[in-house]
């Protein structure tokens, strides 16, 4: 006890109380949590409908009857949104570049946690008022359409499972197996891209991955930026009044390795302590250095705060993430871990990489300060004005409609 009682002491002392308390709730679900517990993210009566595609019992449904130039109709399954999800966020601008372009989509919600269909849809409606797609529930059944898309590995099932016709799409955001330690989560979402599905990636590393890894056939489109949202002030002086640095904190998130910034931050801050630091996103908890938590922000309120940075931190264990674009297109320098996926997204020489250590990030960023310009600001801006996702939903349209047609006609030749 009196070992404990001293432990405790230390660690108020080094952590805070914020610390012990996650701590103690850590220890306490741990306990309480189910042993052996056998349950999945995919349901029972998917994973037996994967097993008799396996075995060979059918093959994936081709489309609906389509004739060249006729608009399509095209399913999407998907977990239910969430407001700040970026994930999501790029699924429903492909759902509204398809659209636009006269098809029709359909959102198909796959929700094991029990909440009503009816509330996801005043969610969709409210979040994103320029989605005209219908949304059910998939567990309702899926329509027969031209096409069917898989938006992450939990969905691939269901879409696996489904008889109506339409060609099965991948839509691929991220290398979804690195989000779980090697085990069951881990091999039954990378079993998906065995699937048979045809990938279309975010980005072009995800794509040469599965096509190396996996055999899959896959395609891409690139990354784009909302320039109508994040926008470089070009007002007087406003070059010279940047003075801070941001990092999008989400420790929720393992793969953007909140730890690892965390680290970085507090060395930047003992080179740099005149520099403002910024965090917006999730609470970050005690931080051993001064800085300003803004928590979640809307676009417009980031345009803003990107316009007040010289760079910011920008890390992924992962595919790259939304934030280095935007962080761009405002004329923000990120600092990114220097790796093969980064750097084959990104494809932009003003992005600064640095190996994953909190040292040489630290160096990284206080590079980006210390050579600091209005020419520099203009520069990083001016790197994305031709990224945009108009471009990439019509790649994605492209892709979509090549492939559907190509199905049609060898259903039809056969």
């Amino acid at each position: 006890m009196t070992e404990r009682l001293r432990q405790a002491r230390r660690l108020l002392s080094s952590e805070g109380a914020t610390g012990v308390t996650v701590r103690l709730r850590t220890r306490a679900a741990a306990a309480i949590a189910p042993q052996g517990d056998t349950r999945l993210r995919v349901t029972r009566e998917d994973l037996l409908a994967a097993a008799e595609v396996a075995s060979g019992g059918w093959m994936l449904p081709g489309p609906a009857p389509v004739r060249p130039g006729e608009p399509l109709t095209i399913g999407w399954v998907s977990v239910p949104p969430a407001e700040s999800s970026g994930g999501h966020a790029t699924m429903f601008r492909m759902i509204t570049a398809l659209e636009r372009a006269g098809h029709t989509c359909v959102l198909y919600l796959d929700d094991q946690h029990g909440w009503d269909i009816e509330q996801h849809r005043r969610n969709i409606r409210a979040w994103l008022p320029s989605v005209r797609a219908e949304v059910r529930d998939v567990r309702a059944g899926v329509a027969d359409g031209h096409a069917l898309v898989a938006t992450s590995w939990q969905t691939a099932y269901p879409v696996l499972a489904s008889r109506a016709k339409g060609v099965r799409f991948y839509c691929v955001a991220d290398f979804e197996p690195s989000f779980y330690p090697a085990g069951s989560d881990y091999l039954l979402a990378e079993a998906t891209y065995r699937f048979g599905f045809y990938g279309v990636t975010l980005g072009a590393w995800l794509a040469q991955l599965l096509r190396r890894d996996y055999g899959m056939q896959a395609d891409h489109f690139d990354f784009g930026a909302d320039l109508e949202t994040y926008q470089l002030d070009r007002s007087p002086g406003a070059a010279e009044r940047r003075t801070g640095v941001c990092y999008y904190c989400r420790p929720s998130t393992p793969r953007r390795a909140h730890e690892l910034a965390i680290a970085a931050l507090d060395l930047f801050a003992g080179r740099h302590p005149e520099v403002d630091i910024h965090l917006y996103g999730e609470p970050a908890g005690r931080l051993p250095f001064r800085a300003t938590s803004h928590g979640f922000l809307k676009p417009r309120e980031l345009n803003a705060l990107y316009n007040r940075c010289i760079g910011g931190l920008a890390l992924s264990a992962t595919n790259a993430s939304l934030v280095p674009h935007e962080m761009l297109a405002c004329g923000c320098i990120p600092v990114a871990n220097d790796a093969e996926h980064a750097r084959i997204v990104l494809d932009n020489d003003e992005v600064r990489y640095a190996q994953a250590t909190p040292f040489e990030l630290a160096a990284a960023l206080s590079a980006v300060v210390e050579e600091h310009s209005a020419e520099r600001v203009e520069t990083a801006a001016g790197s994305v004005t031709g990224a945009t996702w108009d471009d990439a939903g019509a790649t994605l349209e492209r892709i979509i409609r090549r492939e559907v047609m190509a199905r049609s006609a060898q259903e039809l030749a056969a």
